[in-house]
This record gives C-alpha cells, sequence and structure tokens, in this order.
C-alpha cells in the first residue's frame, strides 16, 4: 500500500510540472503567448527596495558668474551671459506649470543692471538749457523740482521736436519721466502767446486728458508749482461727480490755462456748455492707449470734434487763430492701436518716439513667479507683508503696492488683513469719489506703507517710494503686468524694486510662459513689440542701451 500511494503521488507531480509544458505545446505556432506588463516606474520602485538605495542624482552643471534666470531647480538656471540662439530650445521652468505637481515651484529673473534704462548712457554735461527751454522755464523747474539736474532719454529726444510745434506720439517704457517731458513744452508755449479770453466760460489753453483721477491729481500735482512760478494757473477736473460739483469746480475765477481732466468730467462739461475749447493751443493724451479703449473712445471723440487739431507747426504761429499741438503718451501700444489714431490724427503728422526697451522686461527690477494654489496665496501674502514690516522697523525699507483683479476682492483682502493686525489701505473703482479722493497721495506721504488695489493704481500713477508690487491676481494681459512691474524701479526711486507674482490658473501660466521666454531670448513681450513701429512712420527713433 504504501509504494502504491507513493506512485500516485510519483505520477501526480510528474503531470503538475509537465502540465505548462503540454500547454505551450498545444499552441499553434502562430499563436501569441500571454503578456503580462509591469510598469517602468513600479520595476524601478522595486529594484530600489531590494537593492536599498535610492537613485543617484543627476549631477547639474553649475556655471561661474550671475544669473538671468534663477529657479528652484538648478539645472534650469541661466547666466546672464548666456544668449540663446534663435533656433535654440529654451528650457522654461514653467513648461509644466499647467499640472497640479507643479505647486511651489518658483522662478526669478534676476536684475540685470541697477539704474533705470531711462538714465543710462546720459552725458554728465546735458542739461535742460540745451533742449532750447526758455530761462523763464529753467528757473522755475529748478524752484519746483531742484532734485531734477538733468534730462532722461526720454526727455532729451521729446522736448526739442515739442518746442519746433510738431506733433508727438512718445511711446516710452514706464518711469522714463514723460511727464515732465510734454509738461515743460506746454507751459513755454502759453508763455509765448498771448491770452485772448473773452468768453464769459472758461476756455482752457492747454489741456491734459488722462484716464483716472489719481493720476489726475499727479499731473495737476507735476504741473502747479510749476505754473505759479510762470504766473500760469493749473486746475484739476476729476470725474466721479454730478453736475453740480463740475460746475463749482469750473466757477472760480480767473480761470485756469492748464486743465487736467478726465474724459467723463470734461465731456459733462462741454454737454453742459460750462467750459470752451476754442483757445486750444496744447492738447495731451496720456495713457492714449487706455483713452483709446471702447469705455473711454466715445466720450475721447466728442473731445476731439470740439477741439481744433493743427495739421502742422505753420498752423500753430497765429495767435489769433489757435490751433491744438498733439501730444500722444503712453507705456504700451498694444496691436490695434495704430488704427485707433488714425481717428485721433493723421498718422503722417506724428512725429514717433519710441524708446528700445518699450514691451520689454525692466532690466532693474528682480521679478519673481510662485506657482500657487489659491487657498495658499492669502497665506503667502501674509507672510511676505509681515516680513517686510519687520524689516520696516528695523530699518530703511519702501512701501508696498498689492493688485486685485476685482474691487470685492480688495475688500474681501483688506478684512484678511485687518484680522492679522496689518495696517493697510484700500483704493478701488467701485469706491465713491469721496472716498478715492486722496488715499493715493495718502500712501504716497507715508500714512500707511501697504496699499490694496486694483489696476487703477497701475496705470502713470508715481510711485518712487514703492519698493514691493505683490501681484495677487496675475493681471489678465501683459500690458497691464508691464503697468503693474511699473510702479518700481522708476526714475528718481531711491529703493531697489521687486514684483512677486502669484501664479494660479492655466491662463496665468500661458502669460507666465511668454514672459519668461521674451526674458531668456531677450526680447519684447509678443503682441506688443510692433504695435507702433508698424503702423505709424517713425521719424525719430530714441536708443538705450
Amino acid at each position: 500500500m504504501a509504494l502504491a500511494r507513493q506512485l500516485r503521488l510519483l505520477s501526480l507531480a510528474t503531470r503538475l510540472l509537465l502540465a505548462p509544458q503540454r500547454d505551450l505545446t498545444s499552441r499553434g505556432p502562430d499563436e501569441p503567448l500571454p503578456v503580462v506588463r509591469i510598469p517602468r516606474g513600479l520595476q524601478r520602485r522595486q529594484e530600489q527596495r531590494q537593492s536599498g538605495q535610492r537613485s543617484p542624482l543627476r549631477p547639474v552643471l553649475v556655471r561661474p558668474g550671475p544669473l538671468l534666470i534663477s529657479a528652484r531647480r538648478p539645472e534650469l538656471n541661466q547666466p546672464a551671459r548666456q544668449t540663446l540662439g534663435r533656433w535654440e530650445a529654451a528650457p522654461l521652468v514653467s513648461r509644466g506649470w499647467k499640472h497640479r505637481r507643479a505647486r511651489q515651484d518658483y522662478f526669478s529673473i534676476e536684475r540685470a543692471q541697477h539704474e533705470a534704462p531711462a538714465l543710462r548712457n546720459l552725458s554728465s554735461k546735458g542739461s535742460f538749457a540745451d533742449l532750447g527751454l526758455e530761462p523763464r522755464v529753467l528757473s522755475a523747474l529748478q524752484e519746483a523740482a531742484p532734485e531734477v539736474v538733468r534730462p532722461t532719454t526720454v526727455q532729451s529726444s521729446t522736448i526739442p521736436p515739442l518746442l519746433r510745434g510738431r506733433h508727438i506720439l512718445c511711446a516710452a517704457e514706464t518711469g522714463s519721466g514723460k511727464t515732465l517731458g510734454y509738461m515743460l513744452p506746454l507751459l513755454q508755449r502759453l508763455l509765448g502767446q498771448p491770452s485772448l479770453y473773452t468768453s464769459r466760460i472758461p476756455a482752457p489753453r492747454g489741456l491734459v486728458l488722462v484716464p483716472s483721477r489719481e493720476l489726475a491729481e499727479q499731473v495737476r500735482a507735476v504741473a502747479q508749482p510749476l505754473g505759479s512760478s510762470l504766473g500760469l494757473r493749473v486746475q484739476e477736473l476729476g470725474g466721479g461727480h454730478g453736475m453740480s460739483r463740475v460746475r463749482l469746480q469750473l466757477s472760480k475765477h480767473p480761470p485756469a490755462e492748464v486743465l487736467v481732466a478726465t474724459p467723463g468730467a470734461l465731456w459733462k462739461a462741454l454737454k453742459g456748455q460750462l467750459i470752451s475749447l476754442a483757445q486750444l493751443s496744447f492738447l495731451v493724451l496720456d495713457e492714449v492707449d487706455t483713452l483709446l479703449d471702447e469705455s473711454f473712445l466715445e466720450l475721447v471723440d466728442y473731445i476731439l470734434e470740439k477741439s481744433h487739431i493743427a495739421e502742422g507747426p505753420a498752423d500753430l504761429k497765429d495767435p489769433f487763430n489757435p490751433k491744438a499741438q498733439l501730444v500722444l503718451v503712453g507705456a504700451t501700444f498694444p496691436e490695434g492701436v495704430g488704427q485707433l489714431l488714425s481717428k485721433v490724427a493723421s498718422l503722417d503728422s506724428l512725429t514717433t518716439i519710441t524708446s528700445s526697451k518699450l514691451h520689454c522686461i525692466m532690466p532693474h527690477v528682480k521679478q519673481t513667479f510662485m506657482r500657487l494654489k489659491g487657498a495658499e496665496k492669502v497665506t503667502e501674502l501674509v507672510q511676505i507683508l509681515k516680513q517686510h514690516d519687520r524689516a520696516h522697523r528695523t530699518g530703511s525699507t519702501g512701501t508696498v503696492l498689492v493688485f486685485c483683479n476685482s474691487s470685492s476682492t480688495v475688500n474681501w483682502l483688506g478684512y484678511i488683513l485687518d484680522d492679522h493686525k496689518i495696517q493697510h489701505l484700500r483704493l478701488q473703482g467701485q469706491m465713491p469719489a469721496s472716498m478715492r479722493a486722496g488715499i493715493f497721495q495718502s500712501f504716497q506721504k507715508g500714512s500707511r506703507n501697504i496699499l490694496l488695489c486694483t489696476d487703477i493704481a497701475s496705470r502713470g500713477l508715481d510711485s518712487t517710494q514703492v519698493e514691493l508690487v505683490i501681484n495677487y491676481d496675475f493681471p489678465l494681459t501683459l500690458q497691464d503686468y508691464i503697468h503693474r512691474a511699473g510702479r518700481v524701479g522708476r526714475v528718481g526711486s531711491e529703493v531697489p524694486g521687486t514684483v512677486i507674482s502669484f501664479v494660479t490658473h492655466p491662463w496665468d501660466v500661458s502669460l507666465v510662459q511668454k514672459i519668461e521666454l521674451a526674458a531668456r531670448r531677450r526680447r519684447s513681450l509678443p503682441g506688443l513689440g510692433s504695435s507702433v513701429s508698424e503702423p505709424l512712420h517713425q521719424e525719430t527713433l530714441l536708443q538705450q542701451a
């Protein structure tokens, strides 16, 4: 029995061992064998567990010298001396930022120089007297702004053709001194012409049109000290008020020779026959790309219809039949602006002055981009602001601008900062005019070091004390980014500028990729570079290193 039992077990074992072979031999020669696929990542993890070692790190080549792009991953750094070829692929840090695993990644565009481009390559012997300004105007400038010693590159290129009576389109980067570049020729022109005021309603001889009340206040603050030294009255006409307030503003006697106005307020005054533009000799459209936007275009068209624009310098010589010299000023000129400008003036009559740094990443401002979740932005913002507050207490630091895309976000973020005992000011477009009045001036004077705001604080406002700009909400367009970043590193700034941007949405990442690629290739931002040079005839080109 025992022997038979052992024989049966041996036979069973033999059948089990030979069964796979029989199964394989029973298949036809053309039938595929079963394949079990193991993921490659799982294979590597299994091999690492068995070996007890981690995979060796890939060596990173560290090149000496300053960096143009510094990233969290060192292999994506770009040295400042490296120049990418035309067809060379750029290794973007932000290439994979649309994936959720990219959170907490960051990179910075480092400073390539310390001074603003508008101050580079200027001769120490250059002065405002060399530009053709009269001694009276030079004395007024010295009295009103003694810190202004020499003209910027933009002012050196803008003032002489304006004094010759040319219509000017000045397209230059933010903070390059454009306001003073048109204000000094405006005042000199009014000094050289007699006042023929005979109407019962105000008839200014100089008009500066700006898109916001805050910018109107700033331009008036620049022009008023100069005008008072020259015996010329300067007045501001801001919007946001009813007709009774506009009538009260224009009822002051004697009337002003120079008027700084917003389109809405001036439109109301013209409709109500409270003001006349018949004596206009000098017309400036400041931030012209904004004024030609759909929200202002109809108002600006009506104002231009009431103005008598000269066809050329010869029309400006008749004091008894005044015609207006036209000046268009802006820091960004997106594609399509040329067609809108043709409605304002004949393009052949415009002398176009552009900067080589127009629509480029500012080389003297550090710009950091942080990939965050929406829920992480508040924590990151509070940490940055508290760190800046500690630095402000221990030493001399500048102020902070925090930009949001909507008024509701400004209010909501303000409540959070209140909970954290962080003192700040708020500025947004839905505030009544009485609340908005003076907020930016208070911020400039240092009553608070932090200002929460929307894009109404990004256009043209002078902010030489601002050290840090935080884009809590990433701007919706590249031109908005240029204007926000232009609040730091301006001519006259005593503190180095830094921009920190929180990148959250996929559409934010698309814009950041364009900015990073432009910075790595040292080119202007896409969609903006040719908007001035193509539709307009450039007669003067402003070169900057």
